[in-house]
């Protein structure tokens, strides 16, 4: 009836200003509504700006940081492995300078037993093996040090480089978010997966930092150490290569003392065995020239015996001890006696021959053995010596 009565008399005018009220109020809220979202939008938005330019500033930052102790840590480990090229040479050459030190020992025993003693180059030869033995193991454990060195400045750098690459994997993802704009971003495929939830295994900026920061300090202690080490070697290399010369000098000098001394002993005994020659010689002349004296008055004693002999046979009455008689029998004695002394000397230049011979001998063998030393000393140890490089480590 109601109903009937209302389509009769038409809509009721209070109805409808409560409904258009209502739709205002309604208009309003929605305004309000979508004027504080925008708002909060806006301000997340801002402070997602703010966040991501500074995450990429930090990341920048890290990124130089990390690129300059990796560029001084590749740097300190080539100078570091020039280094240990540098030990591994002075360790070839103590080695090498051994080898010829041994060879020059073993050389020189093969002097006689005469010349086989403890001389000055013998004790300088123990002396620089002793040297160059110390400074051998004291190099060996020094390249055991930068051979270590080097690994940890590689292991460094590993950890340098494997972090500067997770620094710019972030970078690609936090540089295209800070540029990212509502309209860029609705060109973009929307991601399928939903995004919302945390990844379950993750670390905060502060740890993600920390450990960069524990790899940027590590590579500063390891550059400092191998600095230290660098200092360290150089100073054992410049004092083994002064220590390991005055040595090898020491020895030199002993080798040329020596040299010069079995020189100066040789030639006496060659001068003494060209007089002892020429007196040999002598003796021989003087020999010959006793033997013609021997015959000369052999001849003479012949003559006086022959005179002797013929007087005797006069008849009895003829003879008699008249002067001429009494001369030859003083001539033939004389002359025996003559000849006998001139034998007598002729036996004696014979033995004195035989003595001049032995020392002849002697010397000889001496010069020999002189001549053995001085090849040994100065031809073969020099050769096997001037065949060692310069000690400049």
């Amino acid at each position: 009836m109601d109903h009937r009565l209302q389509e009769a008399t038409g809509p009721d005018p209070a109805n409808m200003d409560v409904m258009l009220n209502l739709s205002e109020e309604f208009r309003a809220k929605c305004k309000t509504l979508m004027e504080e979202t925008s708002k909060a939008c806006k301000r997340l938005q801002d402070e997602d700006s703010r966040h991501l330019n500074q995450r990429v500033r930090d990341i920048q930052f890290l990124q130089k940081e990390m690129e300059l102790k990796l560029g001084e840590i590749i740097l300190e480990a080539d100078v570091l492995v020039a280094l240990q090229s540098r030990v591994m040479k002075a360790l070839e050459v103590c080695k090498e300078s051994l080898r010829v030190n041994i060879l020059c020992q073993e050389d020189r025993k093969k002097h006689t037993s005469s010349e086989r003693q403890q001389d000055e180059v013998n004790k300088e030869l123990l002396k620089e093996k002793k040297v160059t033995e110390d400074v051998a193991s004291l190099l060996e454990r020094v390249a055991e040090q930068v051979s270590e060195q080097i690994r940890l400045n590689r292991s460094t750098k590993y950890h340098l480089e494997r972090d500067l690459k997770e620094i710019f994997e972030a970078q690609n993802i936090d540089n295209p978010c800070a540029l990212m704009t509502v309209h860029s971003n609705l060109t973009q495929e929307k991601p399928k997966d939903n995004c919302t939830e945390p990844p379950s295994v993750t670390v905060t900026p502060k740890q993600w930092e920390n450990i960069s920061d524990l790899n940027i300090a590590k590579a500063v202690q390891q550059k400092t150490n191998s600095m230290s080490l660098r200092t360290l070697v150089e100073s054992v290399l410049q004092q083994t290569a002064a220590d390991v010369q005055k040595q090898f000098q020491a020895t030199t000098v002993a080798f040329q003392l020596y040299i010069h001394q079995v020189k100066f002993s040789k030639d006496q005994m060659e001068e003494k065995l060209s007089k002892i020659l020429s007196e040999i010689t002598a003796q021989q002349l003087i020999r010959q020239d006793l033997q013609a004296s021997i015959t000369e008055n052999e001849h003479f004693l012949s003559l006086a015996q022959a005179r002797w002999s013929q007087r005797h046979q006069s008849p009895g009455k003829k003879q008699f001890q008249d002067p001429a008689q009494v001369q030859l029998r003083t001539e033939i004695q004389q002359l025996t006696a003559h000849i006998k002394k001139l034998r007598e000397e002729m036996a004696q230049s014979e033995k004195q021959e035989i003595v001049l011979f032995s020392s002849q001998q002697k010397l000889q063998e001496s010069i020999d053995i002189k001549a053995n030393s001085l090849y040994t000393d100065e031809v073969l140890c020099k050769q096997h010596r001037e065949s060692i490089i310069i000690f400049n480590f």
